[in-house]
């Protein structure tokens, strides 16, 4: 597994959040998710750019993880993201409208930080099933919130998805970098 969380790069978040919200039913956003999906892969190609026989200081060569390799990994990552999505799905009948316009006004008026996307999940966790793993339960309500926003207000879509991975990131980053040797 790529130590530092990027696949090709691409934040192992990214993909993950990125297939979530593909995977999902009832989305509104989808003519802008496409547009999100090539921004995506743009820092791919640039990373293979900057760093293709590049010398490092010691006169070795950068050393690339096997293409091959990322593949596996970024489709374990798109796996656990569909996989989240039908997890989600079910969701919604657990979550009051409320929070999710709450939240997207907050999105339309200001830039929302990871605590205010933090306080949201906090409400979604407490109508969420106790067996789930506390960790498991965040990345889904984040996740969940994302799409429930990026639905009432499409044209946010990056801001929120944006927002959504800096959340996972700041929080959940060893447990999702973690899932894919899980799978």
């Amino acid at each position: 597994m790529n130590q530092c969380g990027h696949y090709g790069g691409i934040e192992a978040a990214s993909i993950v959040l990125y297939s979530f919200l593909e995977s999902s039913s009832d989305v509104k956003f989808a003519s802008k998710l496409c547009g999100l999906k090539k921004q995506l892969l743009a820092p791919q190609q640039h990373y293979n750019l900057l760093f293709e026989g590049e010398l490092q200081t010691d006169g070795n060569n950068v050393g690339r993880v096997d293409d091959r390799a990322l593949v596996v990994d970024e489709e374990t990552f798109r796996k656990i993201g569909a996989q989240l999505a039908a997890m989600g799905d079910k969701l919604s009948a657990e979550v009051g409208q409320s929070v999710v316009n709450n939240l997207a006004e907050q999105f339309r008026t200001q830039n929302v930080s990871s605590q205010v996307l933090s306080d949201a999940v906090n409400n979604i966790l407490a109508r969420m099933p106790r067996d789930m793993e506390q960790e498991k339960a965040m990345l889904l309500a984040a996740m969940f919130l994302a799409k429930k926003v990026a639905n009432v207000v499409p044209s946010l879509l990056q801001q929120v998805f944006s927002t959504t991975v800096n959340y996972i990131n700041q929080n959940l980053h060893d447990y999702v970098n973690n899932l894919g040797p899980q799978n």
